[in-house]
């Protein structure tokens, strides 16, 4: 059994005259991320890997909901190639996830995400809003095999608030 839990970035300033990558969390998304977060510590797996972009409001993001569900940031792990918004893209990292691991939190963007929790789960999602999180359980043993998932949770800030 795999479990793969997605996180979109937290609220982003687009205001910020920087490049993509470096775009930082505004006060709400940062607020959203604790308030997610927070929400999630008693039903995360036991052990997993934590995933981020390498873009600034990802990996921001992941900071804070490793402080919160206690995951020590050093243990994040960084991927240049979660900086997509192709969920073909999104996928490929996924399945080449060593399967030594049941489980993944992921913190990404979109369109992979949405598109990529559509494709695999059985249940549509519009739009995966920022610091929306949705956790999928796939019952194979391998990630390169994952295929159509059962979604386990849907959390969104306006949900929680």
């Amino acid at each position: 059994m795999k479990n793969l839990i997605v996180v979109r970035h937290a609220k982003s300033s687009w205001a910020t005259p920087t490049k993509d990558v470096d775009r930082p969390l505004i006060q709400r998304g940062i607020s959203d991320a604790h308030l997610v977060s927070s929400y999630i510590l008693n039903s995360i797996p036991k052990t997993f890997l934590l995933w981020t972009s390498t873009a600034k409001r990802a990996s921001d993001t992941a900071i804070i909901f490793a402080q919160n569900i206690a995951f020590p940031i050093e243990n994040i792990i960084y991927k240049e190639d979660l900086y997509t918004f192709d969920e073909n893209q999104l996928e490929k990292v996924i399945k080449s996830c060593n399967n030594l691991y049941e489980s993944i939190i992921l913190f990404g963007h979109n369109e992979a995400i949405t598109n990529f929790v559509n494709k695999f789960g059985d249940s549509f999602i519009p739009n995966v809003p920022t610091s929306g999180l949705v956790s999928l359980q796939f019952e194979t043993d391998d990630w390169s095999k994952i295929d159509k998932g059962k979604t386990q949770k849907i959390i969104f800030p306006k949900d929680l608030k």
